[in-house]
């Protein structure tokens, strides 16, 4: 049991280093055209400077990460949490038809299905094999989230800090990955992260409570 637990928490902190499919695009020599393209999708402005990259930060957590991404981990924890593989599946298949989300649809699902094989030799975890073979034959996709919210379940790693986990690193990963192209220094960075992540916990806060109503 110790060196399970000592496992996840390397595991996540390994995977949360550089996890959001956007900000490993941000990376890239040609990094502010890739969040062109998304901003373009979004219908937001260019980022080309702090002003423009918080501006847009703020859109992607108002219009993707609160209402799809978030609640998508939380669903997938549940449904891992529970066994219940064929629902999980199911809710891979449906999120082909979130519009938002073609955006950087195959960067989610390379880093989904990249982490998920590093899943693969628990070979006692019912629903890791049965997800992965779902995957392996094409009837999921394995998106990032759901990938993240099975892991949290598998390793037992607490929901709340697994979210609010996820959401810190996914703003710092654009922020920082930005800041070479933008020449920001790391006071700005500092700043604008301790800005834009200032809401969060309230927000993860509801959406549990949203989800222990229902």
């Amino acid at each position: 049991m110790v060196k399970q637990s000592q496992l996840a928490l390397s595991d996540a902190a390994e995977w949360l280093g550089d996890w959001h499919p956007l900000a490993e695009q941000l990376g890239s020599t040609d990094g502010l055209v890739e969040l062109g393209s998304v901003s373009a999708s979004l219908r937001l402005a260019p980022v080309h400077n702090l002003p423009s990259l918080r501006r847009f930060l703020r859109d992607y957590q108002a219009q993707i990460l609160l209402p799809h991404e978030l609640p998508a981990i939380q669903r997938a924890h549940g449904h891992a949490a529970r066994h219940e593989v064929r629902e999980l599946v199911a809710f891979d298949h449906s999120l082909a038809g979130e519009p938002i989300l073609q955006a950087f649809a195959s960067a989610s699902q390379r880093v989904g299905q990249s982490q998920l094989r590093k899943l693969r030799p628990l070979r006692d975890e019912r629903v890791v094999q049965r997800y992965l073979d779902a995957v392996d034959s094409g009837q999921a996709s394995g998106w990032h989230t759901l990938v993240y919210g099975l892991t949290l379940a598998v390793y037992s790693l607490p929901l709340r800090q697994g979210l609010l986990g996820y959401a810190h690193q996914t703003t710092r990963g654009f922020i920082y990955s930005a800041a070479r192209m933008l020449s920001l220094s790391e006071r700005q960075c500092r700043d604008a992260f301790d800005t834009l992540c200032a809401n969060l916990p309230e927000a993860i806060e509801a959406l549990l409570a949203q989800n222990v109503a229902a």
